[in-house]
């Protein structure tokens, strides 16, 4: 009898992996069916929950090491069966945090909940890791016996390096080991961990760790000549006013420079405990109102090549009869699914909008548009904000979850920066401003320069701005891993995070965006009319042209204008609804006509955007104001609706009822030579 041929070692991972799967199916009926766990039930539950999370992590560390060439016979596709496998492996770990989460509450009695603690997460957390000490004694104490000798061998840092750090605000300890101070406190910092959590000694000798966000340096001997030169009547109040000075002064970056007004404000709400230590002023709302470099519009322009002699991104195919497509080496479709456990600012200020800011981002500088879309939220989970993935009907743009990226970047270092944002009001002083909740950069290529796979990324929110390393959004949710392996599960659900997902492309939405600028982010639900103003545009320049050495302006309303709705999201939607009304009309043959289809775009476009940007209806558009977005939006629906009963524009324009603002010759005249960009460095 021949010997069984052994199973090849990718085949037996995912054997394992199966059995993983039925074991944790069978938990998981045994813990329904059962309804409220008694304690002993709950506990045998949990302990059952540690030990397939562990089975799982040894298939998941056996997965990781295997390669293609440990396989007997050759494997299709290897690399894609590889990532299903981890993700499936993913997937079974995330079920197994849930029911232990769930099981781990079930027996929590309302006499263990301290009166103080709002809606029982810090007693939750505290009675989790009383059991996970139960469950685990052994393991445990192997742990934690590994994390004092860590901490012991951190500690015997040389006192050399030690240095006095002045507290910028008040902390009390969050967890056994944490060190309490006040602000204005003086702290001998005596280790940097790596983690953003120091280990320090305050002046009565007591140690502890410190969040390094409240922390900043003092230098005695400044202090000294300082106050020195200062007169004796006022050292009080003058020396504290130059240790503030030379704080702001020491601190001082290119970016914070720019946003140095705002750092007063938001240093008093921090103070205040208004809002955590690591929101800052959003950088990504200063870039937009320094200019027009990083709006949609601007990208939107023809680029001319480095002679500036041609257009780099805009050709004419003559064969088609259209614009050229132009792949580009970034093209793909961006998901935004969710944001989880964002910290809730106090009650002192009103939160006006919800938003997430998203650009090309290469570490240093922003290679592309900024684009924007509104969060949605529910009372009862404040701190999860959701996206529609689809927009339909009239529901407006702004809140589309779903984007195209465009990049022609060479950078290796190329990825999309999210900025998680809240535009808020003052209660007390009327002020206005923005807040940065977050920032997370994906890279959209390996080391090697292989796109990263498309798939549903987890990615976990750092604090600061984006030119700051190692802080933390809220420091009193560490990200410290300590104690078991569930501890460190939970402690990661309660961190700040961001859902995404990478869609590759299919064949229809592959020709969209070759047609697109090599550099543009936007929203898929109006990328359709985008396409129309980049064939308008390229018959305008390239075609109708009577010479290519001609420089004259190009009388053509559409083109003049179209640019401006990119800014105007309302405005987008009302020609994105009429546009839809209109297709739905044209019989199939006539949308396979590509110049009938245009022509009857051009009408669409004078009869709704063009009365819409030109009239006096509309009050300007302010961001984030819900009274003027409600007046604008009334007043765009009763135009859109009598434009509808009145077959067309041409009554309302005509009416002597009508209002509109004195021609100017920028409605009709496209100066393609004021408006093409010269190529992105």
């Amino acid at each position: 009898m021949l010997p069984r041929r052994p199973r090849d070692p990718l085949q037996a991972v995912r054997r394992r992996s199966q059995e993983l799967k039925l074991q944790v199916d069978s938990l998981l009926s045994e813990s329904q069916l059962k309804g409220a766990l008694e304690p002993n039930k709950s506990r045998d539950i949990y302990q059952r929950c540690i030990q397939l999370k562990q089975a799982i992590d040894e298939n998941k560390n056996v997965l990781q090491k295997l390669s293609k060439a440990d396989e007997s016979a050759p494997v299709g596709n290897y690399n894609q069966r590889k990532e299903e496998e981890r993700n499936f492996l993913d997937n079974l770990t995330q079920q197994l945090q849930e029911l232990a989460l769930t099981t781990s509450r079930e027996h929590t009695t309302e006499a263990d909940v301290p009166a103080e603690k709002e809606e029982g997460e810090d007693s939750s957390a505290e009675d989790e890791e009383d059991e996970e000490e139960e469950l685990e004694e052994s393991g445990g104490e192997e742990e934690e016996s590994e994390s004092e000798e860590e901490e012991k061998q951190g500690s015997e840092s040389p006192k050399e390096t030690s240095k006095n750090y002045i507290a910028l605000g008040d902390f009390t300890a969050q967890q056994v080991g944490d060190l309490t101070f006040k602000k204005g406190e003086i702290l001998l910092v005596i280790e940097k961990k790596p983690d953003g959590w120091w280990t320090a000694k305050n002046t009565k000798g007591n140690e502890g760790l410190v969040p390094r966000t409240y922390l900043e340096r003092y230098d005695e001997e400044e202090e000294q000549a300082s106050s020195e030169e200062d007169s004796e009547e006022d050292s009080g109040d003058t020396a504290d006013k130059a240790r503030a000075k030379q704080r702001t002064e020491s601190h001082c970056s290119a970016v914070r420079k720019a946003l140095s007004e705002q750092e007063n404000t938001v240093d008093v709400l921090t103070t205040m405990g208004a809002i955590p230590a690591g929101f800052r002023p959003s950088t990504l709302c200063q870039l937009l109102e320094e200019g027009n470099q990083f709006q949609a519009s601007y990208f939107l322009r023809p680029e001319l090549t480095t002679s500036q002699l041609a257009f780099r991104d805009l050709m004419w195919d003559t064969k088609a009869g259209t614009i050229r497509s132009r792949p580009s080496r970034v093209s793909l479709i961006l998901t935004l699914w969710s944001c989880k456990m964002i910290p809730l600012p106090g009650t002192s200020i009103q939160v006006l909008s919800r938003h997430v800011r998203l650009c090309l981002f290469d570490g240093n500088k922003v290679l592309s548009n900024i684009h924007t879309v509104r969060a949605t939220w529910q009372p009862k989970k404040p701190q999860t904000w959701t996206f529609s993935p689809q927009v339909t009907g009239i529901l407006p743009c702004l809140l589309h979850g779903d984007c195209f990226i465009r990049s022609n970047s060479s950078s290796p270092d190329l990825g999309i920066l999210f900025e998680l944002g809240i535009s808020y009001i003052r209660n007390s002083t009327g002020e206005r401003g923005e807040l940065s909740c977050g920032w997370v950069f994906l890279r959209l290529f390996d080391a090697s320069g292989v796109p990263v796979p498309a798939k549903t990324y987890e990615l976990f929110l750092n604090g600061g701005t984006p030119y700051e390393k190692g802080v933390e959004v809220d420091p009193s949710v560490s990200r410290r891993a300590q104690g078991s392996v569930f501890q460190q599960m939970m402690t990661v659900r309660r961190q700040p995070q961001l859902l995404v997902k990478l869609r590759s492309l299919n064949r229809r939405w592959r020709g969209l965006l070759s047609l697109l600028p090599e550099t543009l982010i936007g929203g898929t639900c109006y990328i359709h009319l985008l396409v129309f103003y980049r064939q308008i545009l390229g018959e305008a320049l390239l075609k109708d042209r009577t010479s290519l050495q001609s420089t004259d302006l190009i009388s053509h309303p559409v083109l003049a204008t179209f640019p401006r709705l990119l800014e105007q999201p309302d405005v987008m939607d009302a020609l994105r609804s009429s546009w839809a009304e209109k297709e739905s009309t044209l019989k199939r043959s006539e949308k396979r006509d590509p110049e009938l289809l245009k022509a009857a775009f051009l009408l669409v476009y004078h009869d709704c955007a063009l009365p819409l940007l030109q009239g006096t209806a509309l009050p300007p558009l302010r961001w984030a104001e819900e009274e003027s977005e409600a007046t604008r939006w009334r007043a765009i629906a009763a135009f859109l609706r009598q434009s509808r009963e009145d077959g067309g524009a041409l009554r309302a324009l005509l009416s002597p009822d009508g209002a509109h603002r004195p021609f100017d010759l920028s409605e009709q005249a496209y100066d393609f030579l004021g408006e093409a960009r010269q190529q992105w460095p």
